[in-house]
C-alpha cells in the first residue's frame, strides 16, 4: 500500500482551488508549504518556477508534478492542489491539469529526490488513484486517500 503521510502534512493539501497560471498556482503551493512546514513562500514559488522553465512537469492525464529543490529543507515534503477549473500546463498530452503533486526536496537530496519523485509518478499513473483523488471533496478526504485509506466523500 502506496501512502504519503509521511511527506505531505494536511495543511499542505487543497481541493477547487481555481488558478489562472502557472504563477498563481506556484505561488499557492508557495502558501501552503509555508503555512504546513515554516517555508518561505516566495522562495518555494521561485524554485517551482525556476524548474519548470527547464520543461513541463505535466505528465499526462490531467497530472502534473511540479519539483524543486529547497533551501533549509530538512526532508521530502509534498503539497498536493486539486484545481477546479483545470489549467493549461503544457503537459506532455497536451491536457489541462487538475492534480498537482509538488515535490519539494532538500538541496543535497540527490537519490532521495529521484527516488520519491518515481514512486509519486508510479502512484499517479494509476487510473485508480487518480480517479479517487479527483472525487475527493475535502483537504481531510485527500489526505485519507493520500494515507493509504479510503476517503468518506471520494466518489
Amino acid at each position: 500500500m502506496v501512502h504519503f503521510t509521511d511527506i505531505v502534512a494536511l495543511d499542505a493539501l487543497a481541493t477547487g482551488l481555481s488558478v489562472n497560471g502557472k504563477r498563481p498556482l506556484f505561488q499557492k503551493i508557495g502558501q501552503l508549504a509555508a503555512s504546513a512546514y515554516g517555508l518561505e513562500s516566495q522562495a518555494v514559488a521561485e524554485a517551482l518556477l525556476e524548474r519548470e522553465k527547464l520543461g513541463s512537469t505535466g505528465f499526462g492525464g490531467g497530472v502534473a508534478i511540479p519539483h524543486a529543490k529547497i533551501p533549509g529543507l530538512d526532508r521530502m515534503r509534498g503539497v498536493v492542489a486539486l484545481l477546479n477549473p483545470a489549467m493549461p500546463f503544457d503537459a506532455v498530452d497536451d491536457a489541462p491539469v487538475d492534480i498537482v503533486f509538488a515535490l519539494l526536496s532538500p538541496v543535497d537530496s540527490g537519490a532521495e529526490h529521484l527516488k520519491t519523485l518515481a514512486r509519486v509518478s508510479r502512484y499517479l499513473r494509476e487510473e485508480g488513484n487518480v480517479a479517487r483523488l479527483r472525487g475527493a471533496q475535502s483537504p481531510e478526504a485527500l489526505h485519507a486517500l493520500l494515507a493509504g485509506g479510503e476517503a468518506r466523500d471520494a466518489a
